[in-house]
């Protein structure tokens, strides 16, 4: 029996919410699943992403096969990076503690871009918001209707 990890659609009509789910690959995309993980909504800036990193992680080291979607989800939120220091940790090239303190500096300097990144977002935004002032056209259109200065009219 092949285990996908994957997104299982729910939301209404052009607005989609997902599901993250651990699912036998042969059930129906919204059908039947094992575990649910985490959810995921692209329709939030930035993406909001639930997801429990113990599961997911457990679930890797069963054999699930992630789709390309939770792939990057799960890379996005670390877990993939945490099962390769675990497997150096297995491997003997170094000791839990030394994994867990790489994959907290990982996580900090991680928190720290997407803080800044979404900084950088609220800002354009604010600026495309800024309010422009706009040139009446009338008051243009009348300075050309005018008669200019010192010609007379016969």
């Amino acid at each position: 029996m092949a285990v996908k990890m994957r997104l299982q659609r729910h939301g209404s009509k052009k607005r989609p919410f997902y599901f993250i789910v651990v699912a036998d690959g042969r059930a129906p995309r919204d059908g039947k699943f094992i575990q649910k993980i985490g959810t995921y909504n692209p329709l939030t800036v930035p993406a909001t992403i639930q997801l429990d990193r113990q599961k997911a992680l457990e679930w890797l080291n069963k054999g699930a096969q992630p789709t390309d979607t939770v792939r990057r989800i799960l890379s996005f939120k670390g877990v993939l990076y945490l099962k390769h220091l675990l497997r150096g940790v297995k491997l003997g090239l170094f000791d839990d503690a030394t994994a867990m303190t790489k994959f907290q500096a990982w996580h900090n300097e991680h928190e720290a871009n997407i803080t800044r990144r979404n900084e950088e977002h609220r800002k354009n935004q604010r600026a495309r918001r800024a309010y422009t002032p706009v040139v009446k056209k009338v008051e243009a259109k009348a300075e050309e209707s005018a008669p200019a200065e010192g010609t007379t009219e016969a």
